[in-house]
């Protein structure tokens, strides 16, 4: 499977960890939760390493990216869904909730430095076989990246 490595300039960064914190921000405004029984004490950091992936996908695919701030339902990226892990072996999540006529995309890296693994339509990604709950409480599908189609 080809890859692709996405560096962010360290505007870039900043602007994307904004909005991360935005976000977070927004979420205590509103006093939402995360979903899928996430660990709140790890809230600031995934929303601020999320936003950084996708402002990596978006500059690799040369749109624009507003971060979708209050838009909770809206895709991350253009029609994407981007899943940025933090290891380059970890496998893509996906949740039950998440519509089955999206594409996830993989990301890992961390720190403006990313490589893309691939990607997967969401209802091919729900299979029994990927179904696990490590974290005990969060159970979602685990698509290793054997699974994933390229770019």
């Amino acid at each position: 499977m080809s890859q692709v490595e996405i560096r962010l300039s360290l505007f870039e960064i900043l602007e994307a960890a904004s909005k991360g914190v935005m976000r977070q921000v927004q979420n205590l405004e509103k006093r939402r939760r995360q979903s899928n029984n996430h660990d709140p004490s790890r809230d600031w950091q995934d929303h601020i390493n999320g936003a950084l992936g996708e402002c990596a996908v978006a500059k690799w695919l040369g749109i624009y990216w507003s971060g979708n701030l209050g838009c909770l339902q809206a895709a991350d990226v253009g029609p994407l869904e981007v899943r940025t892990r933090s290891r380059p072996g970890y496998d893509l999540i996906l949740h039950e909730s998440d519509p089955d006529d999206r594409i996830l995309i993989l990301l890992t890296g961390l720190n403006g430095e990313y490589v893309i693994r691939g990607c997967i339509l969401a209802r091919d990604g729900k299979r029994r076989e990927f179904w696990k709950d490590p974290a005990g409480g969060r159970p979602a599908s685990f698509v290793p990246q054997s699974e994933l189609r390229d770019v």
